[in-house]
């Protein structure tokens, strides 16, 4: 009977071991990520970071941290035959599953809400030149294309990237930022959730030396299965207009 209660003994202490290296795994996981963020000097840096990693880090330490959860409420165990370790075993992965179900909900549906403020905060957030020390200009749609070439601009045209162009106008610096046009979901107007996002682009007419051309996107709600369909101008060929405008010239 000794010998029964011993092994109990030493489960309950290698259980709770587990659980306090999960949990300390998982803590330092979100100090690495904290202490990376605060770090990065560069704005277009940081942004990319938190769009590229945030939500998949925390999904980590959330997980670890479950799994650490999991494995201290079985860590009191004082008595133990075949019917309890099928209950405690169908127990612990349910509530296991059903936490980390909510975790990620959360993470998919509400937690976008706010990165998306931050992203927007950090990308209008002032470029520092590196020639004069002194905050840039971020230049308008019309204003930075003589900044883009014409592959750019084909980009930009169909939506698939969007660039933004920085501009120190003591020095003439020029910095020019890529940023993915369907990377960031919307609001849904059905659900409200922030994961409305185009799905497919479709173009209707293609714009030419003469006139514009019309884009049709097509969204749907990742959640409530919403869809929705906008149709977006494509703006006359660039290199159209300055041909143009050195024939008046």
């Amino acid at each position: 009977m000794e010998d029964i209660v011993q092994n109990y003994d030493a489960w309950n202490a290698m259980a709770k071991n587990i659980a306090y290296v999960a949990w300390a795994i998982s803590i330092l996981i979100i100090l690495y990520h904290v202490v990376r963020l605060a770090t990065m000097s560069d704005a277009k840096v940081k942004y990319d970071y938190i769009n590229r990693s945030e939500i998949r880090t925390l999904w980590i330490a959330a997980i670890i941290l479950i799994v650490g959860c999991c494995f201290y409420a079985n860590s009191n165990i004082q008595k133990l035959n075949t019917l309890w370790i099928f209950v405690l075993g169908f127990t612990t992965f349910a509530m296991g599953m059903i936490v980390a179900l909510i975790i990620q909900n959360m993470l998919k549906f509400y937690y976008p809400f706010f990165i998306e403020k931050r992203l927007k905060a950090l990308r209008y957030k002032p470029r520092i030149s590196p020639k004069t020390g002194k905050a840039m200009k971020l230049l308008g749609e019309q204003e930075e294309d003589a900044y883009l070439d014409e592959g750019m601009q084909a980009e930009e045209n169909v939506f698939s990237v969007d660039y933004d162009v920085w501009k120190d106008e003591e020095t003439g610096y020029v910095k020019i930022e890529r940023y993915s046009g369907h990377l960031h979901a919307l609001q849904c107007p059905e659900c409200n959730y922030q994961t409305f996002k185009v799905v497919r682009e479709e173009i209707l007419k293609p714009a030419s030396a003469q006139e514009e051309g019309q884009l049709l996107k097509h969204f749907q709600c990742g959640y409530c299965g919403y869809k929705a369909k906008k149709s977006v101008t494509l703006k006359i060929s660039q290199k159209f207009e300055e041909s143009a405008s050195a024939a008046t010239a």
